[in-house]
């Protein structure tokens, strides 16, 4: 299992495609608190509902300084479909080596209806100004997490 981040951690830099198949970069975001949120696959109701809550509050989260960047294994093509389909306004990047979702301890094994499996471990890392690691959460729930992160976070 890949190691969890810790807060105070350099957050590991990555540079991935988008949906339109354009480079982003960790590093494009200095300067800027920024939400990384990884989910196992667009198109799929609980990773849909997710995606459209950050939606729902980017324009909150921005005015706080906060950019958000959505990291799944889909293809960028799916990831266009994905933004298309359901009008979203986050950055959703491809991560199909998993280097990225290993990196930052998202991928691993994990429980699903009560089988021990590989996949990708729904989770959120809040990443500072300088590039450190403000908050790292692991198995969030995809319903209600936007909410939290909110809340948590003081806006």
């Amino acid at each position: 299992m890949s190691e969890r981040l810790q807060p105070g951690d350099e957050a590991p830099a990555f540079t991935l495609p988008d949906a339109d198949g354009r480079p982003v970069s960790l590093a494009d975001h200095r300067g800027r608190k920024v939400i990384v949120y990884f989910y196992p696959a667009a198109l799929t109701p609980g990773c849909t509902k997710q995606a459209c809550d950050f939606t729902d509050n980017l324009e909150l989260l921005a005015g706080q300084g906060y950019d958000v960047i959505g990291v799944s294994p889909d293809k960028p093509e799916k990831l266009a479909k994905f933004r298309e389909k359901e009008e979203l306004r986050v950055t959703l990047v491809s991560d199909p080596d998993k280097e990225v979702l290993s990196a930052y301890g998202a991928f691993g094994e994990k429980k699903l209806y009560g089988k021990t499996v590989q996949g990708v471990i729904r989770s959120t890392v809040v990443v500072d100004e300088s590039g450190k690691v403000e908050r790292a959460l692991y198995n969030v729930k995809a319903t209600g997490h936007v909410a939290k992160i909110i809340k948590d976070l003081g806006l």
